[in-house]
């Protein structure tokens, strides 16, 4: 799997340098070119970094970017905004997001973006690493600090250092930029994705976020991976079938999708926090969603575009597993906690979302996203 990675990354490295330095050119009586882009930014260092102000400043939090969100581009026809994992390494997802880009032939087209939701919760004198929970990034002047634990900057937590800011709000803005016609004027397609810990926070923002329906640009969402989901109900999936911890723990022997899934009342007497925030929506005392009711969640979790990934061979307790009660009453694993859930919400609320195997992948993001079979959903066709 290694080996696959450094070969697709080492390829669409060398597209990038071709895509750089190629002169375009059109055959006679052909429609005429696109706008030229101005070259894509596209190694994770600083000079591909911008910050993005919030709340009207000086608050502000960092951003990995292919092309500025402040200098207009008329070539930009879709965005892809990639959420990094658990270890906040947003150099990482930016690397796994250009790459895939490149390798659906998507890079001119697409401002590709990954926030850094950065944390730091170490002590006054503490090691790094050591502090309440372990989140020790270094901040610059006034960036913003999310929040570490519980009600995180996963599930749009209030900052720690600016209350009056959380996770979403980040994201908000950077969608605002994006639908500004007067920077972007023929963006057509924005895409919020992520992968484990990221694809647990856009799992969340997909059904949270109020502004989908107000940018004017149509907005799809694509969750890989996540260790746990915030249900709807306090409904859970009954420890049998394909959710039978044998059976979950098998699955990676097949492509197809499991479906054998019933579902229950859970007995809470040894996790009475099961269904509060993040894992359900009971207790939703802060944050984002602090002044959401639970029908409004609803609503936008069922009718928001969203495809899910699973990796076929995610069914290990690996990368940052979450075995935590509030997560285990949703399946032994990643991978049948996701199929249980969508199958929860297409057959019993009426939703149409959709959901991939994706083969041979584990709990890898750059094996899922330059699959070649997963670019549809992250590079979907811009209206011409």
């Amino acid at each position: 799997m290694m080996m696959r990675n450094a070969v697709l990354v080492a390829a669409a490295m060398t597209a990038a340098l071709s895509a750089q330095t190629r002169t375009p050119t059109s055959a006679p009586g052909a429609s005429p070119a696109r706008p030229a882009s101005p070259a894509a930014c596209t190694t994770a260092t600083d000079a591909c970094t911008e910050f993005v102000t919030l709340g009207g400043g000086p608050a502000r939090s960092l951003i990995y970017r292919t092309h500025s969100l402040n200098a207009r581009n008329d070539a930009i026809r879709r965005a892809l905004i990639m959420v990094h994992g658990t270890n906040r390494n947003a150099d990482h997802y930016f690397s796994t997001a250009t790459a895939a880009a490149f390798l659906a032939g998507a890079i001119d087209d697409t401002v590709v973006i990954s926030p850094r939701i950065a944390s730091n919760s170490v002590r006054a004198g503490a090691a790094p690493g050591r502090g309440a929970g372990g989140c020790s990034d270094v901040l610059a002047a006034n960036e913003v600090n999310w929040s570490c634990n519980g009600d995180s900057w996963r599930s749009g937590g209030n900052s720690t250092s600016h209350p009056d800011l959380t996770s979403f709000d980040f994201v908000d803005q950077i969608l605002r930029k994006l639908a500004n016609t007067s920077t972007f004027p023929n963006m057509k397609a924005i895409v919020v994705a992520g992968h484990s810990a990221g694809g647990q926070f856009v799992a969340r923002y997909q059904m949270a976020n109020r502004i989908h329906e107000t940018l004017g640009v149509p907005i799809t969402y694509v969750v890989a991976n996540p260790s746990s989901y915030a249900w709807p109900d306090a409904t859970r999936p009954t420890a049998a079938a394909d959710a039978a911890p044998d059976n979950a723990k098998a699955a990676w022997q097949t492509e197809d999708v499991h479906t054998k899934f019933s579902y229950g009342p859970f007995e809470a007497g040894s996790c009475a926090n099961y269904d509060k925030w993040p894992f359900g929506l009971e207790s939703r005392t802060s944050g984002y969603t602090a002044k959401m009711s639970d029908d409004q969640l609803k609503k936008q979790l069922v009718s928001r575009p969203t495809t899910f990934l699973f990796g076929q061979v995610d069914v290990l307790p690996l990368g940052g597993f979450d075995s935590s009660c509030g997560a285990m009453a949703q399946g032994a694993t990643r991978r049948a906690r996701g199929e249980a859930y969508v199958k929860y919400l297409n057959e019993t609320l009426g939703a149409k979302h959709a959901v991939q195997i994706v083969s041979e992948c584990g709990h890898n993001d750059r094996c899922v996203y330059t699959t070649d079979k997963v670019f549809p959903a992250i590079f979907p066709k811009a209206g011409q």
